[in-house]
């Protein structure tokens, strides 16, 4: 049994968490708070933090986290590369799975763009396009930014264009396209609700069960 704490309970994203872990007999609740809560409180009793929540809070909760040698589980987006390097710091004291995109089909889209990039040649023009809700705050996504730094791991000098949409309430939805003057390849994930995100986290909690350190991401977790 892996006891978990969730921040930002009263979000979209939180709130799904704390519904699917409560129906998990794998997992059990042993704190739970928003913005206004008590965090320390919260995490003190629990195995792994799961955290979505904001850049500035995050940060706070992995500074408690690492005080009480907890392990934490981050799908906060839109952290500077200052933020994530803390991150990384911390990560060699507790166990840490930080990934853009908690997503199981999402990581498998990763994958996928990784094989498209490598083997398509310099003839195509790659570009992104991703929407979201209208209060989906980073733009662009970081699952989108991730998607860039795959295609240019594999291709240094690919130049991919990323477009933004943000409307109503789209949970998510993400396209690639690879294009020549002979051919078009698209990869496109669309989420239809929250619970693939809630149930990739709650995953992740289980992964880090009983490791003492370390960073990971959602590629280590399913075994991509």
């Amino acid at each position: 049994m892996v006891k978990i704490a969730v921040s930002g309970v009263k979000g979209k994203m939180g709130s799904r968490i704390l519904d699917l872990a409560k129906e998990d007999p794998e997992l059990s609740i042993a704190g739970e708070f928003d913005v206004d809560g008590d965090a320390e409180k919260a995490i003190g009793p629990c195995d792994c933090l799961i955290e979505f929540t904001s850049p500035k809070a995050t940060i706070e909760h992995l500074a408690i986290c690492e005080k009480y040698i907890k392990a934490i589980v981050i799908g906060t987006t839109g952290l500077s590369d200052e933020e994530k390097a803390k991150i990384k710091k911390v990560s060699e004291k507790i166990p840490v799975v930080f990934s853009p995109n908690m997503s199981v089909g999402v990581n498998v889209l990763f994958r996928l763009v990784e094989e498209s990039a490598r083997v398509l040649g310099s003839e195509y023009e790659i570009s992104i396009l991703e929407a979201h809700h209208a209060e989906k705050k980073d733009v662009p996504s970081g699952t989108a930014k991730e998607m860039e730094r795959i295609v240019k791991s594999a291709k240094a000098d690919a130049d991919v264009a990323i477009s933004s949409v943000r409307e109503g309430e789209i949970v998510g939805e993400h396209t690639i396209t690879f294009e020549s003057d002979v051919d078009l390849l698209e990869i496109t994930h669309s989420a239809k609700t929250r619970d693939i995100f809630a149930q990739g986290a709650l995953k992740a909690a289980k992964f880090l069960a009983g490791r003492k350190s370390g960073l990971f991401t959602m590629k280590d977790v399913l075994g991509l």
